[in-house]
């Protein structure tokens, strides 16, 4: 039902690319995924990272792994985009959205690579969350808590329950989306809220997700009793 991926980039994708690392990344998920695939994303050798990757293959602890820029191209036909159109930072996004256009499974659980969940936490708010989309068709993403801060996610809220808050907005570090909902053209929109987003970084997924959101009244829901953590790669300055 579930797909989990994740992507690698050239600053990160040796720390990544170790068994422990993203085994772990898996693992704290808690949760039983249909497929668990990796995406390699703007790196200077891609045959030396397709080798690691094939490895993390062959120990099963993902299932496929794909180059970004040999499904660009489609993708973006299929979505009704160009390259430009995604602005200067094109990269942050196109993966996000080959991920969409790849997708096997009626869900996905994205996370960038610099994210994961907390040590500890329950894969039954991932359950829960296909139940909410099933009841509740505004919403159209679900994510946990972010760095544990839940009295923000409380003020951006318009509704609470015992497991969730609803309110707008939409982040790359992580998301569940039933893939029908995504895996159409939905991202030529525009809306005036959208454009807290950082404007150096261009028309950004994150941003064109928001949009449509907005547009269209559907909201994210956010698990309280669990949390992300990003960033979990910090870089030397």
């Amino acid at each position: 039902m579930v797909t989990f991926e994740t992507k690698v980039y050239e600053r990160d994708w040796q720390i990544i690319l170790r068994d422990d690392f993203l085994a772990s990344m898996v693992a704290r998920c808690d949760y039983p995924f249909s497929r668990r695939v990796l995406f390699v994303n703007n790196v200077n050798d891609v045959a030396a990272v397709s080798r690691q990757a094939r490895a993390l293959v062959s120990s099963q602890v993902i299932d496929a792994f794909y180059v970004v820029d040999e499904y660009a191209s489609a993708a973006l036909s299929f979505f009704d985009l160009t390259r430009d159109q995604l602005g200067a930072d094109y990269y942050y996004s196109i993966q996000e959205l080959v991920g969409i256009y790849v997708c096997e499974t009626p869900y996905l659980l994205h996370f960038s690579g610099d994210a994961g969940m907390a040590n500890g936490a329950t894969g039954q708010w991932i359950s829960s969350a296909l139940d909410l989309f099933a009841a509740d068709p505004s919403v159209v993403v679900a994510n946990p808590v972010w760095n544990g801060a839940v009295d923000e996610v409380r003020r951006e809220s318009i509704w609470e329950n015992h497991d969730f808050c609803k309110g707008f907005g939409f982040s790359d570090q992580c998301y569940l989306i039933p893939t029908s909902t995504f895996r159409r053209p939905i991202y030529g929109y525009t809306h005036p809220e959208s454009a807290r987003y950082p404007a150096h970084a261009g028309e950004l997924f994150e941003k064109r997700v928001d949009a449509y959101m907005r547009s269209h009244q559907k909201y994210r829901a956010t698990a309280k009793g669990v949390s992300y953590v990003h960033p979990t790669i910090v870089f030397p300055q």
